[in-house]
Parts: structure tokens; sequence; C-alpha cells
């Protein structure tokens, strides 16, 4: 029983590393990204049409929920919310049960 613990937290920290190291990976992506398109605008047009900004503001939006979700900052539908659910669920099922 003890292993099998264990084994489940490894699985579970493993997961919550991979989700992190997934969330790091799209900012450095973003930010690297988003410089270079910043410098072809500036070399190309010298900032007067900050084009690169549409591309920033699309893809941070994307950034900005992924670090919602990869660091449960969702007040609605976080971790605890996700387990009080799954909870009252099974104990509606339990009591469909008792009464067929």
């Amino acid at each position: 029983m003890e292993n099998n613990n264990k084994e489940s937290k490894y699985i579970r920290a493993k997961e919550r590393v991979d989700e992190l190291k997934k969330f790091y990976a799209n900012l450095w992506s973003y930010i690297l990204v988003i410089s270079v398109l910043a410098l072809i605008n500036y070399l190309t047009n010298g900032f007067s049409y900050m084009w690169f900004l549409w591309a920033a503001f699309g893809w941070g939006i994307g950034v900005f929920f992924h670090a919602i979700g990869t660091f449960n900052l969702n007040p609605f539908f976080g971790k605890g919310w996700e387990e009080r659910k799954i909870k009252e669920l099974m104990n509606d099922e339990d009591e469909t049960k008792k009464w067929r």
C-alpha cells in the first residue's frame, strides 16, 4: 500500500513538473518571438506603426490563460472546485443507487 502511495505521489509530481515545463516553454517562446517581431518591426518602419503588438496581444491572452490553468489561479474552476464536484457527483450516484 505504501509503495502505491509513493508511486502515485511520484506520478502526480511528474505530471505537475511537465505542466510547469510546458508553461515556461510557452512563456519563453512568447518572449523570444515577440522580441524578434518587435526588432523586425523597428528595422522595417522604425515603430511608425507597431504591428507586432497585435501578435503580442493575441498570444499574450493565450499565455495568460495558460498561466491561470498552470498555477490554479481560477477561482471558479480550480483544483478545489474540481475535487468538490467529483465528490458531489460520486455522492449523488451513491444516493441514486440506494433508491433503485
